[in-house]
């Protein structure tokens, strides 16, 4: 024991068996390093064909080439873990410091109310007395002269201005920094050494509030640049005009705004505002950005009305952004608002005096941005699609500010309504503005010139009763094929990539599945973005009926179901295998937001497979654990909006054939929600780990490494190191990978996304295939004769044959492969088998 843990100390000692230590030479560590790198914990064969090959290790004995790598796995480990905790350390001291002087901070102000409160008790008792003198009017005249120096005269001029600004400098770092708003913790949000930042919401005050404070490793000369530049992370800005810039005489800047907000649904109008913003430099070194409404109460300029939008007040807000020790800033962030909620149907007034989303779109999403550019900056890889994360992150800004665009459907757009066809439940719009699809693109990259002037836009909005957002979009984005119409997809994807496009057949062709394609992902996984790709979909060009893959590009966000009042959407746009990063794009999907803050404690394994779901007993039944509480939140509304690219003469066809659209997913959509109800859940329901899960991962390593073992290839491509990764890689593999327990009896116990896909079948009615079903005849004598092979030599592989489904659609697989799993402990753990080129007979 002794001997292994000085060794941990000492990567280049060898341990003889006389119980002394002889070095490695440079030579032996350059070799074993190697090796390491290629795989960290050799099997007992890989150890001894290691000897055998390298001749520079042949007078190491096997066992002390397994204590060489246990230890060298341990001080990576190690070195990890210092590194992890060294990070840890210098956030919660700077973290500490923080709160030191948050605290100190409010030992002052409750000092400074003790003696306003002694002040005003004095003064009270002497106003009494002069009253009771007959001096009555010495005191109005003294309140009179109180109320002048408090609120001096203010106008629009550049004094004016200045006296506005300041007391906004004010008002904000009393509610940044004081108490001038009763600040409680946010629900769900934790402060720690993993989390964001410290995050509170407002409780009793005028309009809805929200603060955050949290580290960023960046200048804040920086910083302030970012937050200045609304449009480029605040996915709810539509524009931000600076109408006038102003300096002052103590080196700040004022500047007055004029900026719009889209509206979330379709049934609410959008929202603008009339800003000043003071923008100064503090005198500890700190920048200061803080902002307020211009209304007739300061007496500054104003701004009319504008048509469709509904005016609402900012409040002293802003950004006070400190420079940390060691580099990096300390940002403390407020956004205080009212949105007019009188303005709105009474069912929607909870997004609109919801201090929680505003947080979550608002204030957390300034903070994450900070944290993606950062990690951006110090991480500047390729990634997806050979994309740096910059260009991804333009892309997902562009998807979401297209689908507000579609659901607000402003005028000044060119958008115009379409005459109703008698029933008002879906909006259909339509644009013909030259630049509204191709922008400066006149042509399609193929040469062939655009037949596509005009795009049409249905939308519409629907009340959810009693289903977790974060749960149903889940669904909606891992199961097309249960709402989505291949032939419009077709449609969609047509219009984009081939010219002149038949309308759709509604179900025409067949639908081979779904592959997700992951692109990237934002910090703390809160939106990634990947690439979809249908297969094998059918749709008609020039009278022909042509197969092939559609591709789309989407953002999702909002599937965490532990977050608290967040929105979750669900926006995805067609694009051709390689698209630019000018392409037009034309996003449809969902969006979810729910209409009350009720903490969602729904249990992360739950199962999103909707055949199961919709088999476990009759409305009213309650789990049992978790599945008994309340999940999620008890209302939400979910703004649905397509658009489809046309040619103008085929408008009334395309409008008709947009609201049946609609219609039908709206009635999936109610369909999926009452199935994924927690009252639908019985306690019978046996919950699988869904992938993600610890036990997946393991799996899927276990998967890999043996492959890697026995057939002396990587399954995976080189990637990331990462189990997350590798199992996500597994899982969106493009062949169909399965694997079976090692009984007398083999059941499959899992399968990635194309092995589902070819079964037919899901996680949960896995388990209930065996082996011997999925084989006809001869598949089976070809199978019992090769498991000998298998379970001696470990793989084998097979000739194509036909395979069936679940239900017994014959399935023709051109090869395949199958090899034994072992655990850690290099014991047999179950069967895989991998299917090349499946298709349905």
């Amino acid at each position: 024991m002794m001997a292994v843990t000085s060794a941990c100390k000492d990567g280049g000692k060898l341990m003889m068996d006389n119980g002394k230590y002889v070095r490695y030479t440079p030579e032996q560590v350059d070799a074993l390093e190697r090796v390491y790198h290629e795989c960290p914990k050799p099997s007992s064969l890989r150890r001894h064909q290691l000897i055998r090959e390298c001749p520079i290790l042949s007078n190491i004995e096997p066992k002390q080439i397994k204590i060489w790598f246990q230890n060298r796995r341990c001080r990576e480990k190690q070195r990890k873990e210092s590194s992890r905790l060294q990070a840890v350390n210098r956030k919660l001291t700077a973290m500490n410091k923080l709160l030191m002087e948050e605290n100190d901070r409010l030992q002052k102000h409750v000092s400074h109310l003790v003696y306003e409160n002694s002040y005003f008790r004095q003064h009270t008792q002497n106003a009494t007395l002069a009253t009771r003198d007959n001096s009555s009017e010495s005191v109005v005249m003294s309140g009179q002269q109180l109320m002048t120096s408090q609120h001096p005269p203010r106008d629009a001029s550049p004094a004016g201005l200045l006296s506005i600004a300041e007391e906004t400098l004010t008002e904000f770092l009393s509610k940044a920094t004081g108490t001038a708003v009763e600040w409680v913790q946010m629900p769900g949000m934790k402060p720690g050494p993993d989390s964001i930042g410290i995050i509170t919401i407002s409780h009793c005050c005028t309009g809805i509030a929200s603060r955050a404070c949290g580290l960023v490793a960046l200048e804040p000369t920086r910083v302030a640049e970012i937050l200045k530049d609304r449009l480029s992370w605040y996915r709810d800005c539509r524009a931000v005009n600076v109408l006038n810039v102003l300096s002052t005489g103590n080196g700040g800047t004022i500047e007055l705004l004029y900026m719009q907000l889209y509206a979330p649904t379709t049934l609410a109008p959008a929202r603008d505002v009339w800003l000043l913003r003071y923008m100064s430099v503090m005198e500890d070194g700190s920048l200061v950005i803080c902002e307020r409404s211009l209304n007739n109460t300061q007496n500054g300029p104003s701004m009319p009305p504008v048509q469709d939008f509904v005016r609402a007040e900012v409040l002293p807000s802003g950004y006070l952004i400190r420079p940390c020790e060691g580099g990096g800033s300390i940002i403390h962030i407020v956004d205080h608002i009212d949105l007019e909620p009188s303005s709105v149907p009474e069912v929607l007034r909870p997004l609109y005096e919801s201090s929680t989303l505003l947080a979550q779109r608002t204030t957390l999403a300034a903070l994450r941005h900070l944290r993606q550019v950062s990690q951006e900056v110090s991480q500047p890889n390729v990634t997806g699609w050979g994309r740096r994360p910059a260009a991804l992150r333009a892309l997902g800004q562009r998807l979401s500010r297209g689908f507000n665009e579609a659901v607000n459907g402003f005028t000044d757009e060119a958008w115009s309504m379409v005459e109703s066809d008698g029933i008002d439940d879906v909006g259909v719009l339509v644009n013909s503005s030259p630049g509204k699809l191709m922008g400066p693109n006149l042509t399609y990259a193929n040469g062939f010139p655009s037949m596509i002037t005009s795009v049409l836009c249905a939308k519409a909005s629907m009340l959810l009763q009693n289903v977790p957002p974060a749960i149903l979009l889940r669904f909606l984005r891992e199961h097309r094929s249960e709402w989505a119409d291949n032939g419009i997809d077709a449609y969609l994807s047509a219009a984009f990539t081939a010219g002149p496009c038949s309308l759709p057949v509604a179900r025409a062709g067949y639908f081979g599945g779904q592959a997700i394609l992951p692109l990237a992902h934002t910090i703390e996984q809160e939106e990634f973005m990947e690439v979809v790709r249908l297969e094998n979909v059918s749709h008609f060009q020039e009278d022909t009926i042509i197969p092939s893959d559609i591709f789309f590009l989407q953002v999702c966000s909002g599937v965490d179901e532990k977050a608290v009042g967040s929105c979750a959407e669900l926006i995805f746009a067609p694009i051709d295998a390689s698209f630019s990063d000018d392409a037009p794009l034309l996003p449809s999907g969902f969006r979810i937001i729910p209409l009350d803050s009720k903490a969602d404690t729904s249990s992360p394994n739950r199962t999103l497979d909707l055949a199961s779901t919709l088999e476990v007993g009759p409305v009213g039944n309650k789990a049992s654990g978790d599945c008994s509480r309340h999940l999620g939140s008890a209302k939400s509304i979910m703004t649905i909006a397509f658009q489809f690219a046309f040619e103008i003469h085929l408008q009334e066809n395309i409008a008709a054939m947009a609201r049946q659209y609609i219609r039908s997913i709206i009635s999936s959509v109610q369909r999926v929600a009452l199935a994924l109800s927690p009252s639908n859940l019985g306690p019978q329901v046996s919950l699988r780990p869904p992938p993600g899960t610890p036990e997946a991962q393991t799996l899927t390593l276990w998967i890999c490494q043996s492959y890697r073992f026995f057939l002396g290839v990587e399954l995976l491509k080189p990637g990331s190191e990462q189990s997350e990764s590798i199992m996500e890689a597994l899982w969106h593999h493009s062949d169909a990978v399965m694997c079976c327990s090692l009984k007398a009896l083999p059941v499959f116990t899992f399968a990635n996304q194309a092995g589902l896909d070819m079964l037919e079948t899901t996680l949960v009615a896995l388990q209930d295939i065996t082996l011997e079903k999925i084989f006809n005849d001869n598949g089976r004598k070809a199978l019992f004769a090769e498991l000998p092979q298998i379970m001696q030599q470990g793989f084998a592989y097979l000739q194509g044959g036909i395979a069936l489904s679940s239900i017994g659609r014959p399935i023709s697989y051109e090869r395949a492969v199958a090899w034994k799993v072992l655990d850690e402990e290099e014991n047999a753990h179950c069967l895989c088998f991998m299917f090349f080129n499946w298709t349905f007979v």
